[in-house]
Parts: structure tokens; C-alpha cells; sequence
């Protein structure tokens, strides 16, 4: 299709749809016309509810006994431990006794996925970036067993209310909350052994979850983003410790926030390289967007589709830094 008339064909999709028509044409030229009307047809269907048990208080037996006695129904996430799809029959999952309790956290499955890739081991150190309001990072102090050392770094003052009460709800002890800027982290004392920056991003891939995403944001948005994510990895490359691990992650589907990142900090960074994640869910990351060659190795990153998996868009990176001197 060439460029005329892509850009007449994404129009009128658009317009059909009621998206903007960069995204439309942005769409087209990754997928196709045929997997962009399923990524739309995807988007008006809801997203299953999906929750993490919080092994901090309780175990996956006990909760899901007292669950089931609500008439509430889980099924396990087959990748995920402690991750379970639910079925609250109406009741508001934030509002049941074992919510309240911190028996369980409401958790995205790519939310889960991001953690469970950065796979934190316990008494190691792991830094979590843009933490508000604190899935991830319980999650990650659940992993650790509550041994070790969280610190969660959170900018926004009015963010870092839910993120502290969700700390203290889920009983993470080892946690320290930190207000800083995630794009200037000179002068930490400590070198972490594992980062995970979910960076703040355009959220192009919650359009089954908030529709007006189809019309909020603009290509200058996405713009203001990637340079944004750009300034966080590049300060969370430096302060990671020789041998460490970290995942990028955003809830965008847009390469520019993603695979264009990554990729230019391994331009950057030859110190730093894409690992495999060992999972089946998921499909590859882009190493030719829109026909621009980027670094062979992003295949190894994953992508979450609405059309694909069933779950909100979402991109995930696992890198590691190489240890020894680097030409």
C-alpha cells in the first residue's frame, strides 16, 4: 500500500473506529490492515480481571478457599505463580475483607509478567523506578521473601500516598520509599542488583481498559514520552551494578517508547545486553519497525496484544550488564 493511500485507508478507519489517524496509519504499517481490525475488534472487549496473591500474609490455598466461599472464581495464570484470573461476580475486588487484609493485590497480567522476568532473588538489592502506587513493588518484595532491600522511587507527591499505604497493606518490611527524580540518580549509596523501570509512558496499550486513549494523546505526546523513558534508562544503565539485571517495561504499544529506546541504549551502552525471557507467552519485540532496522537482539524482548493475548498492550526488556572492562 503506498503512502497515499495508507494514509486515506487509516482515515477512514479512524474515523469509523473514532481513533486519531496517526495511530490508525501507525498500526497499518506494522500489522496490516487485517491484524489492525482485529487489534481494534480487541479493544472494545473487556480485559479478565486478574489478581496476585500476597504470599506476605497468606497462602494461594487459604485465599482462594475464602474466595470461593464468595462465590468468587480464579484460575491460575499458567506462567505466573501467584497470579490467578478472576471472576468477581459483581462484588468490587476492592472492597472484600481479604483486599483490606493485603491478602491480595489486583495486578494486570503483564504487570505480573514484569516482575516475574526481573525474577529478584532474596537479600539482593532491586530498585524499582516510577514505583506509585506499588503493585510491582510488593510484588517484588514478596519475591524476596521480605529479605534484602526495596527501594522505591516515586516523584509525585500525591502518588506516593497509595504507594506507601499499599506497601503497609501488603506487609513489605524491607521496602524504602524514596522521593526523587528516576531520571537523576547520582549519588545513590548502593548499587543495585536489579532494576525495574516500568517507565511512565503514552499508556497507548490501555485502550481496553480506558477508551479515551483512542483520541487523547498525540504523536507530540508520544514524542515527549520516549524522551522521557530515554533520560530514566540512561540513569538506571549508570547506576547499576556490574552483573545486575534489569526490565523495561511500559503499558505503550508505540516501538518509539520501546524497541526505538532500548535500542538506542545499546548504541550507547555496549556494556548492556538483551537477554532472553524464558517464556512462552507474548510475542517477539520489533527489530524492523515501520522498516527501520534496529539491534537483532530486540527479538528477544515481548510484546503483549490485545488481538494476540488477551490482555491490556504492553512491552517488556530484560538486560543484563556485562562485567569486565568494554571496548
Amino acid at each position: 500500500m503506498v503512502k497515499k493511500e495508507l494514509r486515506q485507508r487509516a482515515k477512514e478507519l479512524a474515523n469509523e473506529h473514532e481513533y486519531l489517524p496517526y495511530m490508525i496509519e501507525r498500526y497499518i504499517s506494522l500489522w496490516g490492515e487485517e491484524d489492525t481490525l482485529k487489534f481494534i475488534e480487541a479493544c472494545e472487549q473487556p480485559i479478565r480481571s486478574s489478581i496476585r496473591v500476597n504470599t506476605l500474609k497468606t497462602s494461594a490455598g487459604i485465599l482462594l478457599h475464602r474466595l470461593q466461599d464468595k462465590r468468587i472464581t480464579l484460575e491460575e495464570v499458567p506462567w505466573l505463580a501467584d497470579g490467578y484470573h478472576v471472576d468477581f461476580n459483581g462484588a468490587s475486588p476492592g472492597a472484600l475483607l481479604e483486599h483490606m487484609l493485603g491478602f491480595y493485590y489486583v495486578q494486570g497480567v503483564p504487570s505480573m509478567t514484569a516482575v516475574s522476568v526481573l525474577d529478584p532473588r532474596p537479600g539482593e538489592t532491586v530498585l524499582d523506578l516510577a514505583a506509585a502506587p506499588g503493585g510491582k513493588t510488593t510484588h517484588i518484595a514478596q519475591m524476596m521473601q521480605n529479605t534484602g532491600m526495596v527501594v522505591a522511587i516515586e516523584q509525585d507527591r500525591q502518588r506516593m500516598a497509595s504507594l506507601q499505604s499499599n506497601i503497609i497493606r501488603c506487609g513489605a518490611t524491607n521496602t524504602i520509599v524514596l522521593r526523587r527524580d528516576a531520571k537523576k540518580l547520582d549519588n545513590l549509596p548502593f548499587e543495585p542488583d536489579r532494576i525495574l523501570l516500568d517507565a511512565p509512558c503514552s499508556g497507548e496499550g490501555l485502550i481496553p481498559l480506558d477508551p479515551t486513549r483512542k483520541t487523547s494523546k498525540t504523536m507530540a505526546d508520544i514524542r515527549f514520552c520516549a524522551t522521557r523513558e530515554d533520560e530514566m534508562l540512561e540513569a538506571a544503565v549508570n547506576v547499576l551494578v556490574e552483573g545486575g539485571t534489569m526490565v523495561y517495561s511500559t503499558c505503550s504499544i508505540a516501538p518509539e517508547e520501546n524497541e526505538y529506546i532500548v535500542d538506542d541504549i545499546l548504541k550507547r551502552h555496549p556494556e548492556m545486553e538483551i537477554v532472553e525471557i524464558p517464556t512462552d507467552f507474548g510475542s517477539p519485540g520489533y527489530s524492523e519497525p515501520y522498516g527501520i532496522k534496529l539491534n537483532e537482539s530486540l527479538k528477544l524482548a515481548r510484546r503483549f496484544l490485545p488481538h494476540l493475548h488477551g490482555t491490556e498492550g504492553f512491552f517488556i526488556c530484560k538486560m543484563m550488564k556485562k562485567e569486565g572492562p568494554t571496548k
